[in-house]
């Protein structure tokens, strides 16, 4: 997979030549496909050949499009990134229930002591009665930790009335960075043969991307991270200097396994865990750890 995240936010013709994705607005530029992790087309006005759209997703490329109110909306994905997706499915279908939630349970723990984190960075009291939480989440979640831990973190975060279906800002950027985490997360499940809508604790049959909504859970505290630090609750619109910036996120390191990694790669690697698990019906799943936000740098 590529390592460079576009973000096409103005009018532009996108084409393809020499393997080389062509962006024409006014000025040329190139961009080797092979470089691309994903594409955020924001902009209604921007042209794109079905040439361009089938290298895109050959390449494993996700492909996001926005809709007119510059939310993403949708995610481009290819049908044949894996060459032994039957074995896969094979193996999903064949996970019991006791495994599963045992999955499910070590993903809300790394969520709750993740927000715990959060807190932490912030310098936020509520640090230690969170990860007091996170020892009480039992296999599956069944006394339902993670609904109290979450209705706990969001009102030490933003304030004691802030709620999640508000239509503010802060809502609104978070919805921004979860879309765009979850379209990630979708396309790599596609790329390692996965069928999305076959969640581990998500089953909702109108929901095409059930196990990426189970696998999102203990990366959404690195956009509640930023949000918190940078977006301020006065403002009444997202700017594209914020949108920017929130796409720009899936380049963060975060810990995977006590190694820095960007959060994109991060991703991989908790997918790669979870195909390990389902073929070998054993291991435990590599879900990250937040640490304060900074770029990763390559050598």
């Amino acid at each position: 997979m590529g390592y460079r995240n576009l973000m096409i936010e103005n009018p532009c013709k996108l084409s393809l030549k020499d393997e080389q994705l062509i962006i024409e607005a006014g000025l040329t530029n190139r961009v080797p496909i092979e470089d691309i992790n994903s594409m955020l087309i924001e902009h209604q006005q921007v042209t794109i050949t079905a040439c361009v759209l089938n290298k895109l997703t050959k390449n494993g490329v996700c492909v996001f499009i926005c809709d007119e109110k510059h939310i993403p909306s949708g995610v481009l994905m290819g049908l044949d990134s894996h060459s032994r997706k039957l074995k896969i499915f094979e193996n999903q279908i064949s996970m019991t229930k006791p495994q599963l939630k045992r999955i499910w349970q070590e993903i809300i723990v790394q969520k709750i002591i993740n927000q715990a984190s959060v807190l932490k960075i912030l310098d936020i009291e509520g640090y230690a009665e969170l990860n007091t939480l996170s020892k009480r989440v039992y296999s599956g979640d069944t006394t339902n930790v993670e609904a109290t831990a979450a209705s706990f973190y969001f009102k030490r975060l933003f304030g004691e009335h802030f709620a999640r279906g508000d239509a503010i800002i802060i809502n609104g950027a978070l919805n921004y960075g979860y879309a765009i985490l979850r379209g990630l997360i979708a396309r790599t499940l596609v790329v390692y043969g996965f069928e999305p809508c076959m969640g581990i604790c998500h089953h909702n049959q109108l929901n095409a991307f059930n196990l990426a909504d189970d696998l999102i859970e203990c990366y959404r505290p690195v956009i509640d991270l930023y949000v918190a630090e940078n977006i301020d609750s006065e403002e009444e619109v997202l700017t594209p200097k914020m949108k920017r910036a929130l796409y720009n996120l899936i380049n963060m390191d975060v810990l995977s396994d006590g190694q820095y990694h960007t959060v994109s790669y991060a991703i991989e690697r908790t997918i790669q865990s979870l195909s390990k698990i389902y073929l070998e019906k054993k291991g435990h799943i590599k879900c990250c750890e937040i640490i304060p936000l900074s770029l990763h740098e390559y050598e």
